[in-house]
C-alpha cells in the first residue's frame, strides 16, 4: 500500500523512533508505534513494528494481534517464532509447542528455525521438562564451529538449560563457548561464567573506600570550622582591649556591657 508523500514521511519518522528506542526504552517505542498505527494501520511494516514494540513492552496479547495482522497482509512466515513466543508470554506454552511442530517452521530460513528451537526449548522449560529442553536445543547448529548471528544465544540457552538440570560442569563449558561467539554482547554469559567460577566483583569495596575518603574529608572540614570559630571568638574577646577607652562624663556610670556596646558603635 502506498501513502501520500507527507503522510509517508510522518509514518517513517515514527518508525525510525520505534527502532531507535525499542531496546533502551520499550515504552517510548510503543508510544511512537501507536502514532504510526493511527496514521497507517493498513501498512504491513507498521503493524509489524507495532507488534515488536508491544512485544518489547511485554504486551503479548497486543503484540500477537499485530503480528497476525502483518502476516495476513504479507503471507510470510518470518514472524512465526515470535508469535509462538507471545503464546509463551500469555501462559500458553503448549500452544507454542504446537506451533513449533507446524508446517510453517519448514518454510523458515536457518535463523528462523533456530529461533523457533529456542522458543520451543523455553516452552519445554515452562512446563518443567528440562531434559526435553536440552534435547530440543541440540543439533548441527549447536555443534557447528561456524559463528552466526544466533550462535551466542543458542549456546547460552543450552548452557542455561544444562545449569537448570544440575549439570554445572557442562554448563560452564557452554557459557564459555557462548562468550567466544558473543561479539556484540547480546548475552550476559561472561557474568554467568564468573558467577559459576566464584568470582566476586569489587564494586562494593570501591564504594566503601570512596565513602571512607568522603567521611575523612568531612571530618577534616569540621575540624577546620571549629578551629576557625575559635580564632574568631578570641579576636572578638580581644577587640575591646584594642579600642581606645571611651570617656564617661562625670557623674555617669556605665556597666562593662554598655561600654562594650559604645565601643562597638564608635
Amino acid at each position: 500500500m502506498s501513502l501520500p508523500k507527507g503522510l509517508a514521511e510522518d509514518v517513517a519518522k515514527n518508525l525510525v523512533m520505534v527502532a531507535r528506542l525499542i531496546d533502551e526504552d520499550p515504552e517510548g517505542a510503543y508510544g511512537y508505534s501507536k502514532v504510526a498505527l493511527r496514521l497507517a494501520s493498513r501498512v504491513a511494516a507498521v503493524r509489524e513494528a507495532a507488534g515488536f514494540a508491544a512485544y518489547a513492552s511485554q504486551k503479548y496479547s497486543e503484540a500477537l494481534a499485530e503480528f497476525r495482522a502483518a502476516r495476513r497482509m504479507t503471507g510470510g512466515v518470518d514472524l512465526w517464532p515470535v508469535m509462538a513466543d507471545c503464546e509463551r508470554g500469555l501462559g500458553r506454552p503448549e500452544k507454542a509447542l504446537d506451533m513449533a511442530g507446524a508446517p510453517e517452521v519448514q518454510k523458515l530460513d536457518k535463523a528462523g528455525q533456530v529461533e523457533m528451537r529456542l522458543v520451543a526449548a523455553g516452552a519445554r522449560r515452562d512446563i518443567g521438562q528440562i531434559d526435553a529442553a536440552i534435547v530440543t536445543l541440540q543439533g548441527p547448529e549447536l555443534a557447528s564451529n561456524s559463528v552466526q548471528s544466533w550462535t551466542a544465544r543458542l549456546r547460552y540457552a543450552y548452557a542455561d538449560a544444562l545449569l537448570a538440570a544440575g549439570r554445572e560442569g557442562e554448563a560452564r563449558e557452554w557459557f564459555a563457548k557462548a562468550i567466544e561467539s558473543d561479539k556484540d554482547g547480546s548475552t550476559d554469559a561472561s557474568d554467568r561464567l564468573a558467577e559459576l567460577d566464584g568470582v566476586e566483583f569489587l564494586d562494593a569495596l570501591v564504594e566503601d573506600e570512596d565513602e571512607t575518603e568522603a567521611d575523612a574529608e568531612t571530618e577534616t572540614e569540621a575540624v577546620a570550622e571549629v578551629q576557625a570559630a575559635a580564632v574568631v571568638e578570641v579576636e572578638v574577646d580581644a577587640a575591646p582591649e584594642a579600642e581606645d577607652e571611651v570617656e564617661v562624663p562625670d557623674g555617669e556610670q556605665t556597666s562593662d556591657e554598655d561600654g562594650s556596646k559604645g565601643a562597638a558603635q564608635g
